[in-house]
């Protein structure tokens, strides 16, 4: 089966549940409350659990040097995203901070689960610890501007961090993990598709789609964030060997991602536009079914 099916596959499932989200919102079996509630689960639990999961394996010379390489790569394409971001919607900070930052742990494991193997969630731990940092870090300041500073210990203590602390200290210690420690893990992990695309599911429900789909900028944002920023990741990931093919690819599926949910989080925490910055995360979810694909299909062709 082609890799292109794979993905039309695993996504027609993933909207199914975003589907679902919005049903059972509009009919109040998912209240405000509840939605919130369901976010939390995701982030102090399952997407932990999803991190720790792909760094129970056995540890060698060659998975540490493919760390390494992945950790590297994190760095110069989250900097690279947030440059092309920049320079192209400067003093709007919804839209910077939408562009710049995927959603590589609702959205992006789930597909490289789906297309490479559980495994493959090693390569893309190093990009979606960056990219935390980044978002709570630069993302915020852009929403915030001059007011805003860095409180180290709370990113140093956030879930994705701990998670990535007792991952590479399980995997580089190669310890093992008992096998009734390693279901409990491996299920919640399961949980992260059908939660987070309910989540989804909730933002599509408040959004006013007239509005949003006569809205330029979450076109703008979408675009870049879909196709300028994975079609030039790929480029830089061309120098990489394909010996390191399957690491290449959960990359690009990371950079490929649409608008992480974390900017209309920030955005209603901070009293920015929250429905602007939703409507980012909701356009752009919805045309990466067509844009990871396509992205993913021409790369495949090029590389080889």
């Amino acid at each position: 089966m082609s890799l292109t099916i794979i993905l039309l596959k695993r996504l027609l499932v993933m909207f199914i549940f975003m589907g679902i989200g919005t049903f059972l919102y509009k009919r109040k079996y998912i209240t405000e409350e509840g939605s919130k509630t369901l976010g939390n689960i995701l982030i102090r639990l399952v997407l932990p659990c999803v991190i720790i999961n792909g760094f129970i394996t056995e540890r060698s010379v060659e998975k540490l040097q493919r760390l390494g390489l992945c950790a590297l790569l994190a760095v110069v394409l989250l900097l690279l995203s947030v440059v092309i971001s920049k320079l192209t919607f400067r003093k709007d900070g919804i839209a910077v901070f939408a562009a710049s930052f995927s959603n590589p742990g609702f959205f992006g494991i789930p597909l490289i689960l789906a297309v490479l193997s559980g495994e493959a969630v090693f390569y893309v731990a190093p990009f979606i610890a960056c990219l935390n940092i980044g978002q709570w870090t630069y993302g915020v300041k852009q929403l915030k501007g001059e007011e805003y500073h860095a409180d180290a210990k709370s990113i140093l203590l956030s879930p994705f961090m701990i998670a990535l602390a007792i991952g590479l200290l399980l995997f580089c210690g190669n310890i093992p993990v008992p096998e009734v420690a390693k279901d409990v893990i491996s299920s919640a992990a399961g949980l992260n598709t059908p939660i987070a695309m309910m989540v989804n599911g909730v933002y599509l429900a408040k959004v006013d789609l007239k509005k949003m789909v006569t809205r330029k900028k979450a076109y703008g944002v979408s675009a870049i964030r879909l196709l300028v920023v994975p079609a030039i990741s790929a480029l830089i990931l061309m120098f990489v060997p394909n010996t390191y093919l399957d690491l290449k690819l959960a990359i690009l599926i990371a950079t490929a991602c649409p608008v992480g949910s974390n900017v209309a989080v920030y955005a209603q925490l901070h009293g920015k536009d929250y429905g602007y910055a939703v409507e980012t995360v909701v356009m752009s979810t919805i045309l990466s079914v067509i844009s990871i694909p396509l992205v993913l299909s021409v790369v495949q062709m090029i590389w080889k």
